[in-house]
């Protein structure tokens, strides 16, 4: 991959976590919007309705497949370590040329070239792009412990609303339901009454029940509906924070793998360059040949190779690097946890992505 090209991939993912910040954020309005209404007493269903987090979702798959391209693409940057530590290991044309008259002052030249070689160009590249993407993934990740914090609170007092509401009604239904044999009474004492005036006396008393009774009922009714609409908001709410949840711990995840990634290998690449000047046996070095993860794996087995074969001199430059070498296996550690993460989150995100199932 060019640089041009993992420019433009950057620029794309740039893009799309805008798109996904601003769509995680109208869904939370979305959900804040409704929460007033209800509290108003005003009709919220429409607002519940339109956060809808299908859109959000796929928009948010298909974020994260391009990243995590964009941190696949970084393997990329890694092949340039390769090429150097085969440089290191080879003699070069002119070397190869001198050689054909003198091998002692070839074997000079090839290790004053290895001894002044400088790889922190690179290493500063790589944690450059690697940094600009954790920004990327950071900020998403910001915006995404924001809006669940809002949409939390908004549901935790909606629950209450519920329950409170749930309660008023049955405190109506109870009402109703000592009402009905009151009015069965002087609906019975009116039947049987002769006496005109004090018929007239049930009936007003029995308007009067019937005007309690369907009063009640009308409560009951708006108690009902409303109860019905915070149920919505309530489900609606607790699947935007699981969903919001899951894109953090995604978002997460990917940081964690970066991170691991990037740390290792400016540790084991820096080692191994310091290495490669020391030691007299390059022949280790024609082994990185592999890119990413491999690179990672030749780099300790270089080192190790390193250890156990030169003299004198090498071990005491090894025993000088005791503290970089036991970083990085706490770092490799880290890393297999780490790609583990990633492989179980990101297969199904890439195979999305690269089959276009979105939807």
């Amino acid at each position: 991959m060019s640089a041009s090209q993992f420019d433009q991939m950057i620029q794309e993912s740039q893009e799309k976590v805008k798109v996904s910040k601003a769509k995680v954020s109208a869904v939370t309005a979305q959900m804040e919007s409704a929460r007033d209404k209800m509290a108003a007493g005003e009709d919220a269903d429409l607002d519940i309705e339109n956060a809808t987090l299908d859109d959000v979702q796929n928009h948010a798959d298909s974020m994260n497949a391009n990243i995590a391209e964009l941190i696949m693409g970084l393997d990329d940057t890694t092949a340039g370590f390769s090429q150097d530590f085969d440089q290191m290991r080879s003699k070069s044309g002119w070397e190869n040329f001198v050689g054909f008259f003198s091998k002692g002052k070839s074997e000079s030249m090839r290790q004053e070239r290895i001894r002044t070689a400088n790889i922190d160009d690179k290493l500063q590249d790589l944690i450059s792009k690697s940094d600009i993407i954790v920004n990327l993934l950071q900020d998403q990740l910001e915006t995404l412990e924001e809006q669940r914090e809002k949409v939390q609170q908004n549901l935790s007092s909606t629950l209450d609303e519920r329950e409170a509401t749930v309660q008023e009604l049955e405190s109506v239904r109870a009402e109703i339901l000592a009402l009905d044999p009151k009015i069965l009474e002087l609906e019975n004492k009116i039947a049987v009454e002769q006496d005109a005036g004090a018929r007239t006396q049930l009936e007003n008393a029995l308007a009067s029940l019937n005007e309690q009774y369907n009063a009640l009922v009308q409560q009951e009714q708006v108690k009902i509906a409303k109860s019905q609409t915070l149920e919505r908001y309530v489900e609606k709410g607790k699947t935007w924070v699981d969903s919001l949840q899951n894109q953090a711990a995604t978002q997460m995840v990917l940081i964690n793998k970066l991170q691991t990634d990037t740390q290792q290998r400016v540790v084991l690449y820096d080692a191994l360059t310091k290495s490669l000047k020391t030691a007299q046996q390059q022949e280790v070095a024609h082994r990185i040949n592999e890119i990413g993860v491999e690179t990672d794996k030749e780099a300790q087995t270089a080192m190790a190779g390193i250890g156990s074969a030169t003299n004198k001199r090498m071990a005491d430059m090894m025993e000088s690097h005791e503290d970089n070498m036991v970083f990085a296996r706490e770092v490799i550690e880290k890393k297999a946890k780490a790609d583990d993460r990633f492989a179980r989150r990101f297969s199904a995100i890439v195979e999305k992505h690269d089959k276009n199932l979105y939807g």
